[in-house]
């Protein structure tokens, strides 16, 4: 984990043009719907997962991180638009809670938002699909999801 992390010079803009690009491509389609999503995971000893808290400093704080080893944690992921909620989704296997990996990542996509999407009648060509750039998300295998939002997909 980096504890202090800053954007660099060129990430302002990068992250403007991304934004104005964005603006534009809504106000030309009324019913597009941005869908962010993302995992975390729970741990079930009350500690707390330090790995979803960023340090926004110029210098270090110098602070310890103290961590168990093989600590019971579920994960949990979902997506948020302006259709609500979908999820939460946990990601287990045989009741007992387990890691995102490409494989899992590609069957909650299959299996946990594409039904709810129809369920919901969300027309996926109108879906502005967001994911982080991890590599359960971005791996070779689990861009398939890419079909399912066709030029809509806002990731790595």
């Amino acid at each position: 984990m980096m504890i202090v992390q800053t954007l660099n010079e060129g990430d302002y803009q990068q992250r403007s043009a991304f934004a104005e690009m964005m603006l534009e491509i809504i106000k030309g389609n009324e019913d597009a719907i941005i869908m962010m999503s993302d995992e975390a995971h729970f741990h079930l000893n009350s500690s707390v997962n330090k790995q979803n808290f960023r340090y926004w400093a110029p210098q270090n704080p110098h602070e310890v991180h103290e961590r168990l080893l093989h600590i019971l944690k579920v994960t949990v992921w979902c997506t948020i638009g302006k259709v609500g909620i979908i999820g939460p989704y946990f990601f287990e296997e045989n009741g007992i809670p387990t890691t995102v990996n490409s494989a899992r990542y590609i069957d909650t996509i299959n299996n946990f938002l594409e039904p709810e999407l129809w369920s919901r009648r969300i027309n996926n060509q109108n879906v502005w699909f967001q994911q982080d750039g991890v590599t359960a998300h971005t791996a070779r295998a689990a861009m398939t999801v890419q079909a399912m939002f066709p030029d809509h997909l806002c990731s790595r």
